[in-house]
């Protein structure tokens, strides 16, 4: 009897354990099982965030593939920029140049101008001396006839002279005559010269 009172105590105790046990294996099972429900749902968590990435990946993508066709087009706009930026520097330089040589032309047609128009001023003030030696030698002549005109009216003695002042007379008209035409024949055709020279 006391033999089965010890087994019957020891398959208490064992069995006691065995509930010890089992309390705690059910214990670590139901911690095993909060903490896979807790895995799954950060499985799940872990999904949607991956989706929800890969979609920001796919619009970063996008707008990657998007601002490199606009830097493509820009770098295109700016190389245009540039060949335009060069060309017009090239016509502004060209035209730089062009407006130098004209403002030298300019300048030495003034300064041609200039000079003609001295030469001109000077052959028409050339012209009126000439004119003005012309008519003073014509008053000279007719002063010299009137004086010529009361000698014979006068005297008889200066018949002889008054032929020769008629002579001197006739002489100073003629080289009158001459000066006069070739003062205005070399007026004029300094003056037709100039004018050539103007246009």
């Amino acid at each position: 009897l006391n033999e089965m009172e010890i087994q019957l105590s020891h398959a208490n105790r064992v069995a006691a354990e065995a509930q010890k046990n089992l309390r705690n294996t059910q214990g670590v099972l139901k911690d095993t099982q909060i903490h896979l429900d807790d895995a799954l749902r950060t499985q799940e968590d872990l999904k949607e965030q991956v989706a929800m990435v890969e979609r920001r990946a796919n619009l970063l993508q996008a707008e990657v593939e998007e601002l490199q066709a606009a830097l493509e087009q820009t770098e295109r706009s700016r190389k245009a920029a540039e060949q335009e930026l060069m060309d017009a520097s090239e016509r502004v330089q060209l035209l730089h140049s062009q407006n130098t040589s004209l403002i030298n032309t300019k300048k030495k047609l003034e300064t041609d101008i200039a000079q003609i128009q001295g030469e001109m001023e000077d052959t028409i003030q050339e012209a009126r001396n000439a004119e003005e030696k012309a008519k003073k030698a014509i008053t000279d002549a007719a002063m010299m006839a009137e004086e010529l005109k009361k000698e014979q009216d006068t005297s008889a003695h200066l018949e002889r002279m008054k032929k020769n002042l008629d002579q001197t007379v006739k002489d100073l008209q003629l080289r009158l005559d001459e000066a006069e035409q070739l003062a205005l024949k070399g007026g004029k055709k300094q003056i037709q010269k100039l004018e050539a020279r103007v246009r």
